[in-house]
């Protein structure tokens, strides 16, 4: 597995911790609006970070970090990630993973081996419009509708989180996502943010008025829902 981003401390990527963030290079999928290119179709092999030094400084860091936020790329498609997060929960961290939720035997493993303390779960979107919101019009969805099966039997704590792109998103779609993830403690409408490392264009977000619209319609199925990035 290699490291290709290292943010030292922060306070938005865990929720109600203080963190560090590793960004795992690599991604099986392509969708238009990550903005992670340079960790999906632009990765430079020879940028990783050493792993020893991360170590070396989280061990410097007990007491003042909680927790580490593993994120991408896709961390599940490493088939070494339980060996890495199991030297971070060695040293007494919580830790957070971030899974497009299309590895879900891996997923299964680092919760059932008690690895992780929490998951965040990005859905794409509606069913029907999965394969092309995530950029492969071939995509098999039962993966991660078995990722999703399994967070909605409460094994670990975790959220769902949606990134809102006006060109692939409308209220129906909020509506048919709020039905699928039903009994989620909480969901999370990312506000979409363009960037100059984007892997498509011409991408737009939703004004604030329809965005707060999505978060009425999918707080009728989920407790709690919130908006991020306005």
């Amino acid at each position: 597995m290699q490291i290709h981003g290292f943010q030292k401390m922060t306070m938005l990527d865990y929720p109600e911790k203080v963190a560090c963030t590793l960004f795992t290079a690599g991604c099986n999928f392509r969708c238009p609006f990550c903005h992670n290119a340079l960790l999906v179709t632009e990765i430079d092999h020879g940028g990783a970070y050493d792993f020893a030094e991360i170590l070396s400084y989280l061990k410097k860091r007990r007491g003042i970090l909680d927790g580490v936020a593993i994120t991408g790329g896709e961390p599940l498609m490493n088939r070494d990630i339980a060996d890495l997060l199991r030297q971070i929960k060695d040293l007494g961290y919580a830790v957070k993973a971030d899974t497009n939720g299309s590895y879900p035997e891996r997923l299964k493993e680092i919760v059932g081996e008690g690895l992780v303390d929490y998951i965040a779960m990005d859905i794409k979107n509606a069913k029907e419009k999965y394969a092309t919101t995530a950029g492969l019009p071939a995509l098999d969805l039962a993966p991660i509708e078995e990722s999703v099966r399994f967070l909605l039997s409460g094994a670990v704590d975790f959220e769902f989180r949606t990134t809102v792109v006006k060109e692939f998103h409308t209220e129906a779609d909020i509506a048919a996502i709020a039905e699928w993830i039903a009994g989620a403690p909480r969901y999370f409408l990312q506000n979409f943010k363009e960037s100059d490392r984007m892997i498509g264009q011409g991408l737009h977000a939703h004004d604030p008025e329809t965005l707060g619209r999505m978060r009425e319609i999918a707080a009728r199925k989920i407790p709690v829902v919130a908006l991020r990035g306005i």
